[in-house]
């Protein structure tokens, strides 16, 4: 088990910062440039998991932190077995939210607790279900709320979570990239 007191979140998303205060849970960000490609040989069911083990590592590293406990998490949104990173571009945005149209998705965030030597790693899942996205307003969400640091160029919070999802299996605040419930059971705080 892994204790909570002293923790550093190593990640920027607002998204997970704003979760962890929703949850009263204190915490110090730290964030390192990490490499986040993969191999090709990597089952995109374990990418996310991966990636969140190498940045608190690399956290711990380069901030030689001693002792106290780095939480970190990478998420990846999957389709017709395709990893969609965040858009690099308008067009890369408005192509991966045209593959989400009408269709289910998985949302996959991994999360690693780092303390000293201990490691503790997992992964969530949940379903995603968008109703179809009429071209217009497909274009509207992109011009308009510019999800390039998201992954799928969504986020369920927003406009277009708010009026095209119809369905979710598994944990809302997973798909925000943070599921913190599985954290709190897999964890013991």
């Amino acid at each position: 088990m892994i204790h909570k007191e002293g923790l550093i979140l190593g990640s920027g998303s607002p998204r997970r910062k704003e979760i962890l205060e929703l949850a009263e849970i204190e915490f110090e960000v730290l964030v390192s440039n990490v490499d986040e490609s993969f191999s090709a040989e990597t089952p995109i069911r374990n990418v996310a998991e991966q990636l969140a083990v190498r940045k608190a590592k690399a956290i711990q590293t380069q901030f030689k932190i001693v002792d106290r406990p780095i939480l970190a998490a990478d998420t990846t949104v999957i389709v017709e077995n395709e990893i969609l990173n965040k858009a690099e571009s308008k067009w890369e945005a408005i192509r991966m939210i045209q593959k989400l149209s009408n269709r289910t998705h998985e949302v996959i965030t991994g999360v690693c607790c780092l303390k000293d030597d201990i490691l503790i790693s997992f992964k969530d899942i949940t379903r995603v279900t968008f109703t179809e996205i009429p071209q217009f307003y497909i274009e509207y969400y992109v011009d308009t709320f510019q999800p390039f640091d998201k992954a799928g160029a969504y986020a369920i919070q927003e406009w277009l979570g708010v009026r095209y999802v119809s369905k979710i299996e598994g944990s809302y605040y997973n798909v925000m990239g943070l599921p913190l419930p599985k954290i709190i059971q897999e964890l013991g705080w």
